[in-house]
């Protein structure tokens, strides 16, 4: 134990937004300095790991049998327990690589999904502590994207914030400095791409790949009506043919494809507001909602939300790391904000 803390005054203290699409890593005193997919290569022969992260991302879909690109987050929770930590040795080593440090002990804050069980919160804990951190300390997305998006989630007024990840979409109204309502829904940015891949397979007879799926959702995809209509080419292989095939779509086309989670994501909020004391409804119409994951930056879901909702709603500034951010300014200031975390099991007892 003395002699994790003695190595801890060599590493760098880390908040980690362990997301299903993409994993951020925030250093003290340095800000983000990573951000790579939540992708990890195995050799299945051998179960080597091959790669992580963006050289694992390339392989997706292009690998042969006894290689497995995989996702060891599904929904924001851990399904690949070994992988994941290997995963999160590799991002606390690469954080550490530029300084002396050999054998890197970090404190560590990690974002997890507020809908998670008790079994899952422990496995992303035993995750990290078997990766390499002498403290693990876990905080809600919800709260850390609200921090991040510097809302006064320790006031006593109430704040909706909506973080729409890969996994998982998460609505919650916070005040005092911890979760007054929330909802977390297994519908967000990865369903959508699903919806795309669907779309093609029964209007076009068009098999899609995930990536191709997932461009077409960033360059055409949207909630609301475009002022300027936009196309874009789906390129994919025809399952009458077996050949390549490539056909042209528009956003609103998309739109349509895409629209049942959509409507998940809107009825999720107004489902939240309902089941929110009247008090704290009073605070979120003065303050309004606040988006944030990269599911905020599909075109004009806030404008949908607040044609539903009838409360404003405002897209949070860079919201695909204002959950890190948030696991950031926890950090920096982790005796002010221990009352927002959940729990923090490794949490050593200072030496005397």
């Amino acid at each position: 134990m003395i002699f994790d803390e003695f190595l801890g005054y060599f590493s760098r203290d880390i908040g980690i937004d362990l997301g299903t699409a993409n994993t951020l890593v925030y250093v003290r005193g340095r800000g983000i300095v990573i951000n790579e997919p939540s992708v990890v290569a195995v050799n299945k022969q051998t179960n080597q790991i091959l790669a992580i992260g963006n050289e694992a991302k390339k392989m997706v879909g292009r690998t042969p049998a006894h290689i497995v690109a995989t996702r060891p987050l599904v929904d924001g929770v851990v399904s690949d327990f070994e992988v994941t930590e290997q995963m999160l040795k590799y991002f606390i080593e690469k954080v550490h690589k530029e300084g002396f440090t050999i054998f890197p002990r970090p404190r560590v804050v990690i974002g997890i999904p507020s809908g998670v069980t008790e079994v899952e919160r422990r496995a992303v804990e035993d995750a990290a502590q078997s990766a390499g951190a002498r403290s693990v300390y876990l905080i809600e997305e919800p709260m850390a994207a609200a921090i991040g998006a510097r809302m006064p989630v320790q006031e006593a007024t109430g704040s909706l914030i909506v973080d729409i990840g890969g996994g998982t979409s998460e609505m919650a109204v916070l005040s005092l400095g911890g979760v007054v309502m929330s909802r977390s829904i297994r519908t967000a940015g990865d369903q959508f791409n699903a919806d795309i891949i669907k779309f093609a397979r029964d209007e076009f007879n068009l098999h899609l790949g995930e990536r191709t799926a997932e461009e077409i959702k960033i360059s055409i995809g949207s909630a609301w009506p475009l002022d300027k209509p936009r196309e874009a080419e789906m390129r994919g292989r025809d399952l009458v043919s077996g050949l390549p095939k490539a056909v042209r779509v528009n956003d609103e086309q998309i739109r349509n494809a895409t629209r049942r989670s959509v409507t998940a994501i809107v009825d999720g909020v107004k489902q939240t507001i309902e089941e929110t004391p009247p008090e704290l409804v009073a605070d979120i119409l003065d303050r309004g909602v606040v988006l944030a994951g990269g599911g905020a930056l599909l075109r004009g879901i806030d404008k949908l939300i607040a044609e539903q909702t009838k409360i404003p709603v405002y897209i949070a500034d860079e919201p695909l790391t204002t959950v890190v951010r948030g696991t950031g300014l926890v950090l920096e200031d982790l005796d002010q904000l221990k009352d927002v975390l959940v729990s923090a099991h490794y949490e050593k007892p200072p030496a005397v």
